[in-house]
């Protein structure tokens, strides 16, 4: 019965499985190809030319039953029935989980997509609702006998390896936001398998029932127990089973980059180049199915047992030679069949890493069963949430996942990678220093990591290698990193050339002389290059010949003076050229001919003037005293050199209308000729009497005739 006692204890001390592997490593952006075993999408837009790992173990385990301080139970002494902690209930679980990657490696095949291939060995047990209440009756010091009411329970083994291969590339990138998506298949090779599940199951034993040495078994309830064919064999050679199967793993990952254009450099041409060494999120989230899948084990077999039976004797079961012989000697095989299949721990597994700085992060990752513990012939992981602050750079990193784990609680741990090695647990702290520790792990591996490489710009321009024209050799951004030439060797650079495939002198940008208006004058020597003109002219033209180049002629059509830009002589300013105008020294207006035009101000004035002309009583005789009135008419006339006046005279009604007549056209004839002695031209002016004709005032006052004793000057119009 030890038999029974040794398989109970070892399947209850066995340890807890996690869901994930490598806790705390494969959160780390450089653990490369291993980080594909719980997202396919890492493997693109990595930080890896190529990596390649040679060897990853870990191991992890638990239970929810004994919980033991580990620094204690290393020392030789342990008991685990009286130092460690129980925790019996009626459903007590123990499993175990061992990951192997083998040789693996991962590298781009464009810039957007990656492949990677990988090997992997993996060992799963489960063992679930044990009744934990009824273990202390097996190794009850008191007595031998005990009894145990198991019920229903079911355990689960299976070892496999796995040849994977992974695609993933780049499904979204617009700056900000950033999508990609990987997908593996996987071949699956059995390594071995058993599983046994148990339907209302209890165990009596009665240390001497079959004698004094021997004791008995009395037991109730149903038995199934399937294997793969070799595990009922003591003494073989181990053959990989004739088990295979295949699998698959799907992920995507989501990164938010708000600082996108920070790791973006564009050339002069607007090629772009993205910094393939620098991670550039801020926030990165994952979501990854694994281990969907199943192995056919095509040789196995699986029996279902009745076995209600009473008083087995010990000696029975401890000489049989197989558990499937004892079995099929003293139960009833209610069914049997060849062929069984066993399936892979499938899980949701999400992840969001969030940036503090280029080197300082932390991770929450949360790994979700998505089997049921009582699915028969199923792995299956424990739930598991964490979070772990890392310190985070291309050859070193350190983690502290923080976690809880279904059946176990929480856990504290720690790791690190180095250049190739990593290392680590997650579980090692709180392992140290607890005394109710319910499960550990541990891993390490090594690998041959080849990075991305920094940007570089060996001639220091500024202009990385990458985009640069001449990437050994110094030059502006805007010639793409090269230095400026002279193609066509005028002495002008390429840049400051408007003309870099003709040669051409530097006063000409680097362009060579040309005739734009085809005079035969080249436009260096040619003083009005637009417009053609003759050689002895320096290629200007003179339309009007007047000897002034259209180019400084005012008066292109029109022959003029130098002093006036090329134009007639205008002296007065009014429009009218000199040789046009009546009045060249008077402003006027173009419709009087350059002369000004008398007013009705002017007029009135004339005339005021004129009343003033005294003249001796009776006679046309001017007296001297009106002289000055004289000379002021004089001056307004010759203000209009251009205009006519008619001088009339007038009279009152003393004496005869003959007499009177005659004296106004006299006195107007004397002013007119003092006028014209005076300089006023005679054809400007003409003389008339009116008498006693045309009165101003009445001739009845003597302020009245007066007023009729005048001289008027009027316009001839």
């Amino acid at each position: 019965m030890r038999k029974i006692t040794i398989f109970l204890v070892l399947v209850l001390g066995s340890w807890c499985a996690r869901s994930q592997s490598f806790q705390g490593f494969l959160a780390d952006n450089y653990s490369g190809v291993n980080s594909v075993i719980v997202n396919p999408a890492n493997a693109t837009d990595s930080r890896f030319k190529t990596d390649i790992n040679f060897i990853g173990v870990s191991g992890f385990g638990g239970n929810d039953y004994y919980g033991v301080n580990i620094l204690d139970a290393l020392k030789g002494d342990y008991d685990f029935d009286l130092d460690s902690k129980k925790h019996p209930s009626e459903s007590n679980n123990g499993e175990l989980n061992v990951d192997v990657m083998g040789p693996s490696f991962m590298f781009n095949l464009t810039e957007k997509s990656s492949l990677a291939i990988f090997t992997r060995a993996r060992s799963f047990v489960n063992v679930n609702d044990i009744n934990g209440n009824t273990i202390d009756e097996i190794d009850n010091d008191e007595t031998d006998d005990f009894m145990v009411n198991e019920g229903d329970f079911n355990a689960f083994g299976q070892a496999w390896g796995e040849l994977g291969i992974t695609y993933a590339r780049v499904l979204f990138n617009e700056e900000e936001h950033f999508v990609k998506g990987g997908l593996t298949l996987k071949y699956l090779q059995g390594g071995g398998s058993a599983y046994a599940t148990g339907k209302n199951v209890s165990v009596l034993y009665d240390a001497d029932g079959a004698g004094p040495d021997s004791g008995s078994i009395t037991t109730t309830g149903q038995l199934t127990y399937g294997r793969y064919a070799e595990l009922d064999n003591d003494n073989y050679d181990y053959e990989i089973p004739k088990a295979s199967g295949f699998g698959a793993d799907l992920g995507f990952v989501y990164e938010w980059r708000p600082h996108y254009n920070d790791y973006v450099s564009t050339n002069a041409q607007g090629e772009t180049y993205v910094r393939k060494d620098k991670n550039k999120y801020q926030l990165k989230l994952g979501l990854s199915i694994t281990d969907i899948g199943a192995i056919k084990y095509k040789e196995g077999q699986e029996d279902v047992y009745d076995i209600n039976a009473a008083n087995v004797s010990e000696d029975d079961f401890d000489n049989a030679d197989d558990v499937s012989s004892f079995l099929n000697d003293h139960y009833n095989n209610i069914s049997s069949k060849t062929g069984y299949k066993t399936y892979l721990p499938t899980a949701l597994h999400f992840n969001a890493d969030w940036s503090f700085s280029s080197k300082f992060y932390v991770n929450l990752n949360t790994d979700l069963s998505l089997v049921s513990k009582d699915k028969l012939n199923t792995s299956h992981v424990s739930n598991i949430v964490s979070l772990a602050p890392r310190f985070e750079s291309k050859w070193f990193s350190f983690y502290l996942p923080l976690s809880v784990v279904q059946n176990i609680g929480f856990q504290m741990g720690t790791g690190l990678r180095a250049g190739p090695l990593y290392i680590g647990s997650g579980s090692v702290i709180s392992a140290l220093i607890s005394d109710d520790t319910k499960g550990a792990d541990v891993y390490a591996g090594i690998k041959i990591p080849v990075y991305q490489g920094k940007t570089k710009d060996k001639d220091g321009d500024g202009v990385i290698d990458k985009l640069d024209g001449c990437p050994k050799e110094a030059g502006p951004a805007e010639n793409n990193g090269c230095p400026w030439g002279d193609a066509d060797a005028d002495g002008v650079l390429d840049n400051e050339d408007n003309c870099p495939d003709v040669a051409g002198p530097v006063e000409n940008n680097g362009c060579p002389w040309g005739d734009a208006d085809a005079d035969g004058v080249l436009d260096n020597e040619d003083d009005c290059p637009d417009v053609a003109g003759p050689v002895e002219q320096q290629g200007c033209p003179d339309t009007d010949g007047d000897g002034i180049l259209d180019k400084d002629d005012k008066c292109v059509d029109e022959p003029g003076v130098p002093e006036n830009n090329g134009c007639p002589l205008d002296t007065d300013g009014d429009g009218v050229y000199d040789k046009d105008d009546n009045c060249p020294e008077n402003f006027g207006t173009v419709a009087n001919n350059g002369c000004p035009e008398v007013t009705e101000a002017v007029q009135k004035a004339l005339n005021n003037y004129a009343k003033t002309i005294l003249f001796e009583t009776g006679k046309t005789t001017i007296k001297s005293a009106s002289e000055s009135v004289l000379n002021d008419i004089i001056a307004i006339l010759n203000e209009y050199p251009n205009a006519k006046f008619s001088i009339e005279g007038h009279t009152d009604s003393v004496g005869s209308e003959a007499n009177n007549m005659k004296l106004s056209e006299g006195r107007a004839s004397s002013v007119m000729n003092y006028l014209i002695e005076k300089g006023i031209a005679s054809g400007r002016l003409s003389v008339k009497g009116f008498g006693e004709s045309m009165p101003k005032d009445s001739n009845a006052t003597k302020e009245g005739r007066a007023n009729n004793r005048r001289v008027e000057i009027n316009l001839v119009k």
